[in-house]
Formats: structure tokens, C-alpha cells, sequence
């Protein structure tokens, strides 16, 4: 009896390592895939920047208005002023249509019947 208890040991024993051992590798897999997740976020973060500077120095307002004067015979663009724009208050928003009457009542019949 002592044997066969010995034996399910030593096989509980061995498959647990080979589960640890698995589990192990597993994890540092992982790992490995979050570092390199951190990676390539880092290099996304870095080359947004580097847009977004791109994006800034092409939208200098000198440079745009350079290509303005360049292309004003075939874009006819003209350089914007403070006073082209209007206040909040002058917008006029459209007026909300009045909802359609689908049952209507007829009040003077109403009133002659509630009469008698």
C-alpha cells in the first residue's frame, strides 16, 4: 500500500512541474508581448509628436499666407479680418416646425352637446 501512495506522490509531483514549468513559460511569453506592446505605444507616441509638429509648422500663419498671395489667381483667396465675423447673437437658427395634429377635436360640438 505504502508503494502505490509513493507512486501517486512521485506522478502528483512530476505533474505538477511539468504544469509549473508550462505556466512559466506561459507567462514570460506574456511579458515578453507586453514589453513589446510598450514598444511599439512608445514609437506611436513619438511619431504622433512628430506630426502634430509637422502639422504646426505647415500652419504657420505667415506660410499660409505666402501660398495665399502665390495662388491668389487661381484660388482667389483674401486674407481674413476681425470684422468679417459676426456675434453669436446675429445667427439666425431655423424655427422648429409645429408638430402635425393627427386627432383633432371639435370643441364647438363639444360644448353644444354637454349644453342638453
Amino acid at each position: 500500500m505504502r508503494s502505490v501512495i509513493y507512486v501517486l506522490t512521485t506522478l502528483c509531483v512530476i505533474g505538477l512541474a511539468f504544469w509549473a514549468y508550462r505556466e512559466n513559460y506561459a507567462t514570460q511569453a506574456v511579458l515578453n508581448q507586453t514589453d513589446q506592446l510598450h514598444i511599439e505605444t512608445r514609437n506611436a507616441h513619438a511619431r504622433l509628436a512628430i506630426l502634430r509638429a509637422e502639422w504646426a509648422y505647415l500652419n504657420r500663419p505667415d506660410r499660409l499666407r505666402d501660398l495665399a498671395e502665390l495662388n491668389f489667381e487661381r484660388l482667389q483667396l483674401l486674407p481674413l479680418h476681425p470684422d468679417q465675423f459676426g456675434q453669436t447673437d446675429e445667427v439666425q437658427y431655423p424655427v422648429a416646425p409645429l408638430l402635425p395634429i393627427t386627432n383633432p377635436v371639435d370643441v364647438s360640438t363639444m360644448n353644444s352637446e354637454n349644453d342638453l
